[in-house]
């Protein structure tokens, strides 16, 4: 019998190996020792390659803070350039497509070839994954005590963010410096990287996303990291939905995790573009916010919002002396060599 995850007011029975295809991005991590159900779970014991380097790390505006990194033995960027990065995601080295390395050379061309994995995309929507490991078993990778489950996704991820490991480490600090207990939602959930980090700081979360293998996905992860018996209510609805019912509901939330895609469907076909949607749905988060808010968090990932658009979008939906305290920082990977590869944008309050 698979195990039963929560949904809303309805139980669903979740097979945690069903398909994972959607439109919806992905966040994870975890860990090889905790082999669910005696599945053949691929090794992380590749060593390092030469050349590996910090898997994530903060530029705030005008000075670089190193606030939080994988350990490297979960996950590193070796190189990246020509439209494509290539990193080691706990034993398997996987090489697929980045626009945000487009402009740039790689490095080291010689350790392209020892790839695991490679995703192409195709002309004809045809994309692929090939490579040694074109189809493998789902494997586990680690953060502090959190471990996810990772695979590959007919989209080409593998259920891996690792720039979010550094709002991962800020929402854990900020629920256990508020020294009370929170109530915590989060927006655009995917996986739960965020969700996890909240509940194992010791708050109660609840946790949205449009896409039902999202919430299912997030629910092993919850159940890998010992997790599955915090309290997290696991929801499957759109975002700007959900919130108008709570604001009707009077339901009120010490913190806030948004980390909306740049474009996407709810589960009824509501469309999203975060050009456009972005400041209403902030307007009615405003109206969920609790009295005594602890934080905000807000990550984006679309580059034609700028660290002034976004800086502005969460202030104002801050009450008005709060809105000074908005800080935005960029988010990026870096190698060994220190060449960074930028990968969006985290705003947040307080600092």
């Amino acid at each position: 019998m698979w195990p039963l995850i929560r949904m809303a007011e309805m139980r669903l029975e979740v097979d945690p190996f069903e398909s994972l295809g959607s439109e919806a991005r992905f966040a994870a991590m975890g860990d090889p020792k905790l082999i669910p159900h005696g599945a053949n779970w691929i090794s992380n014991a590749r060593p390092p390659l030469p050349g590996a380097g910090m898997a994530c790390c903060s530029l705030r505006l005008g000075r670089t803070i190193l606030l939080g990194v994988f350990n490297p033995e979960e996950y590193e960027l070796i190189d990246f350039g020509a439209g494509r990065r290539l990193e080691r995601i706990g034993g398997i080295v996987v090489d697929r497509p980045c626009p945000a390395a487009a402009d740039c050379a790689r490095r080291m061309p010689e350790v392209w070839e020892s790839a695991d994995l490679r995703y192409e995309r195709n002309a004809g929507g045809r994309d692929e994954w090939t490579g040694r490991r074109s189809s493998p078993e789902p494997w586990i990778v680690r953060h502090k005590s959190l471990r996810f489950e990772l695979q590959t996704t007919p989209l080409g991820q593998v259920g891996l963010f690792p720039e979010q490991v550094e709002s991962w480490n800020w929402i854990e600090n900020q629920v256990q410096r508020a020294g009370r207990a929170l109530r915590v939602l989060n927006l655009f959930a995917y996986t739960g990287g965020s969700t996890l980090a909240a509940a194992a700081a010791g708050a109660e979360v609840v946790h949205v996303d449009a896409a039902k293998p999202m919430v299912a996905w997030a629910g092993r992860n919850a159940a890998h990291s010992d997790l599955a018996d915090a309290g997290i209510r696991w929801i499957v609805d759109d975002a700007a939905k959900f919130v108008a019912r709570e604001v009707r509901r009077g339901r009120r939330y010490e913190g806030l995790i948004l980390d909306p895609p740049s474009y996407g469907h709810g589960p009824r076909g509501e469309p999203w573009k975060i050009e456009r949607h972005l400041d209403e749905l902030l307007s009615r988060c405003a109206g969920v916010l609790a009295e005594r808010v602890a934080f905000v968090l807000l990550t984006c990932h679309t580059p034609s919002i700028s660290p002034g658009r976004l800086r502005q979008a969460l202030a104002t939906s801050l009450p008005a002396g709060s809105r000074q305290a908005v800080r935005v920082r960029s988010l990026f990977l870096q190698t060994a060599d220190g060449r960074k590869l930028p990968s969006g944008l985290a705003a947040t309050w307080p600092e």
